[in-house]
């Protein structure tokens, strides 16, 4: 996948440098930064049709991203 939408780097561009430090540091950063790489790499497949799921499975999904791009803006704000 070439371009998927919603990456941390596109979500937080001021802070590239930031979400680096804090993944190579901090673990519990890491796995965050981890599980949202995942979920929107599969809520862009489901979006894209390449791999499509249930609409309430996909919205779940999208709602548990939203909720970790939430926890990693709140992490950044405090680093």
């Amino acid at each position: 996948m070439s371009n998927v939408p919603h990456e941390l780097s596109e979500e937080f561009p001021s802070q590239i440098d930031l979400i680096g430090k804090l993944t190579a540091e901090d673990p519990g950063f890491a796995e965050l930064a981890e599980e949202y790489a995942r979920l929107n790499l599969r809520v862009h497949q489901a979006d894209s049709y390449e791999r499509p799921m249930e609409e309430l499975a996909e919205h779940q999904l999208k709602k548990r991203r939203a909720f970790l791009k939430d926890e990693i803006n709140r992490r950044l704000a405090e680093a």
